[in-house]
């Protein structure tokens, strides 16, 4: 055999293909029932002739559902597939996704990345990772998002610093790319998701968690 037929050795993996791509739907599915459920509900009162005195309401919560709902959708497809014709990204174009998400929430976001570009893979780890590091904040706090080069590697880093900064323990066994087995899926599948992105790809995926700090700090190839 020579050496340049070896294939790479199968991942030992916790969850099978099948097994995975449910939980994945079903994240997808829950995040999209508030607001698609909302745009319903502001439709239903346009349409009350009781409730003609909410139609500004109404017409607010429509837009604004659907503007979450669009931001939904774009994020999910570079962090859950990254299935668009595109095969690299600029950090403009994953800054604005991981924005769109995250705006409105308690803690800001520090985005420290100014150019380059990642493919598929990279960003994929890059979204998720700073989705993850804003939601380590859920009383407030600093979200720092970074990427540095070293050799041949590319660092992703994401730094949640706030009073209250943790992850949950569904969250802590999906970095480790350990398989549930208590709690909640959809708190583990993104985690997990992510973890299982790095890997694949080549790379290796630290978790750190100290009193009112949380780190994510995942190294890939170039």
């Amino acid at each position: 055999m020579t050496p340049t037929a070896a294939a790479k050795t199968p991942l030992d993996l916790p969850v099978d293909g099948t097994e995975l791509a449910t939980y994945v739907a079903a994240k997808l599915c829950h995040d999209f029932i508030s607001p698609s459920g909302a745009i319903v509900s502001g439709l239903d009162l346009m349409r009350d002739p009781a409730a003609q005195d909410m139609r500004d309401d109404a017409l607010s919560l429509i837009e604004q559902s659907a503007k979450k709902m669009v931001a939904l959708v774009h994020f999910a497809r570079v962090a859950f597939g990254a299935a668009t014709t595109s095969e690299r990204f600029t950090a403009a174009e994953l800054r604005s996704l991981v924005l769109a998400m995250t705006e409105g929430g308690r803690a800001s976001l520090d985005w420290r990345i100014t150019e380059g570009e990642f493919s598929k893979p990279q960003a994929r780890a890059l979204t998720n990772l700073a989705y993850l590091t804003v939601g380590a904040l859920p009383m407030g706090g600093n979200a720092v998002i970074q990427t540095r080069i070293d050799g041949e590697a590319l660092f992703i880093e994401g730094f949640a610093e706030g009073a209250r900064a943790r992850l949950k323990p569904e969250a802590v066994t999906g970095l480790a790319g350990e398989r549930l087995t208590d709690g909640l899926a959809g708190q583990w599948i993104q985690p997990y998701w992510l973890w299982l992105t790095v890997v694949q790809a080549g790379g290796v995926l630290r978790t750190i968690v100290e009193e009112g700090r949380v780190a994510l700090v995942a190294r890939m190839p170039l």
